[in-house]
């Protein structure tokens, strides 16, 4: 599949840091691949997801499910990720695309646009997102031809792309998350990320939670998780990077072992390695990141989440992924209906699958058609994330 060059910068030799991190990332590559934490989805018997799986994931805070999403579905995914950044305010800030079209998002109340300087940290080191980004990343010499800003992050996207909506929906993810979080899971947020080849900005080490680090009740799978499907692949040098079991240890001083590291390359690390197709799954209470992408290779990642229902209801969050509200049942429910939306919309584009059994909304799927109706209903959907 040809990878579209979205934005791209000329390559830059840093030097020292660089071969620093060359060894850094062929060390983590090879201990990440022994982990033996990835394969293909596969259940028992009876149909149950496999315990092995469940096992693994719950022991190293991550898991690589390979070969989930086929080529056929890669392509309708790449067309909508194309026809978005395409579709994209010219500059930060604009209110028309290249091609002087009303842009992208131009017209949504939900935050939903996400741009960073080219190879930057924003937010590490800083009290943003409840200070839950400690230690700021290494910034690398940014190329003389990059642009001022980059798109990084599109937020709320199951309302731009029928593909992403679809992907949602896919049975063997949703049997995932039930094994994980049990029948009546709900949702988190979604969007979808790019590193741009030699420009992409990097994520400060951070655990997602906020809310629920002092409850008597935490466990590993509190703070629910992320799935995250590749669409060309990610390596080492432009991947996720996690910390194997930090999500059983509860709050961690992550300062305090970026300091013991002497630099931003954790020891403790590995990446998320992944081909084409292949969706990981993270924790949100590990330890992760991602560096600055200096490699000529893109990234583009589509992100959706689920938590437990019981983490979230009557909890009072917010002020990250959307205004500060509580959760209520009604606001779980109305959340919980992209998911009856998308597997409706999966259903028209492969009807030979047998579709996922949502089971808060088993009674009501009927209700969820997939058209333009539905379209124009979920627009700002986002507004309603369950962040916690």
């Amino acid at each position: 599949m040809a990878k579209p060059e979205f934005y791209t910068a000329a390559q830059v030799d840093y030097g020292e840091h660089e071969s620093a991190m060359q060894a850094y990332l062929e060390r983590g590559t090879e201990r990440a691949m022994g982990l033996g934490n990835r394969g293909p989805i596969h259940y028992t018997d009876d149909g149950s997801v496999h315990p092995d799986i469940v096992a693994a994931y719950n022991e190293h805070g991550f898991y690589v499910f390979e070969g989930v999403i086929n080529a056929s579905e890669l392509d309708d995914i790449e067309r909508d990720v194309v026809d978005m950044w395409e579709r994209a305010p010219a500059t930060k800030g604009a209110q028309e695309d290249k091609q002087g079209r009303p842009a992208l998002a131009s017209d949504c109340e939900a935050r939903v646009l996400s741009w960073v300087r080219p190879l930057s940290d924003p937010i590490g080191g800083t009290t943003l997102n409840h200070g839950r980004h400690p230690a700021k990343m290494i910034e690398p010499e940014v190329p003389d031809d990059a642009p001022e800003h980059v798109l990084q992050l599109v937020l709320g996207s199951l309302q731009f792309s029928d593909a992403h909506l679809r992907l949602y929906a896919h049975p063997d993810l949703l049997r995932v998350a039930a094994a994980i979080l049990g029948d009546d899971f709900v949702p988190f947020n979604e969007g979808i990320w790019v590193k741009h080849p030699g420009l992409g900005g990097s994520v400060a080490w951070h655990q997602d939670g906020w809310t629920h680090w002092e409850s008597p009740d935490l466990d590993e799978n509190t703070h629910g998780f992320n799935f995250m499907a590749q669409l060309y692949g990610c390596s080492a040098a432009n991947g996720l990077w996690v910390v194997p079991g930090s999500h059983r240890q509860g709050k961690v001083d992550i300062k305090a072992m970026v300091t013991a590291a002497g630099s931003d390359r954790l020891p403790q690390a590995v990446p998320m390695i992944c081909a084409p197709g292949d969706v990981g799954i993270c924790n949100r209470q590990a330890i992760h990141g991602s560096f600055a992408n200096t490699s000529p290779d893109i990234r583009v990642t589509i992100n959706f989440g689920f938590h437990r229902r019981q983490s979230v209801l009557g909890v009072q969050s917010g002020g990250i992924h959307n205004p500060v509200a509580e959760y209520t049942a009604e606001r779980i429910h109305e959340r919980a209906k992209m998911i009856a939306y998308g597997i409706n919309a999966r259903s028209e584009r492969f009807p030979d699958e047998a579709p996922y059994v949502y089971e808060p909304l088993a009674g009501e799927m009927e209700a969820y058609a997939w058209n333009d109706a539905a379209r124009a209903a979920i627009k700002d959907y986002n507004l309603l994330d369950l962040g916690i």
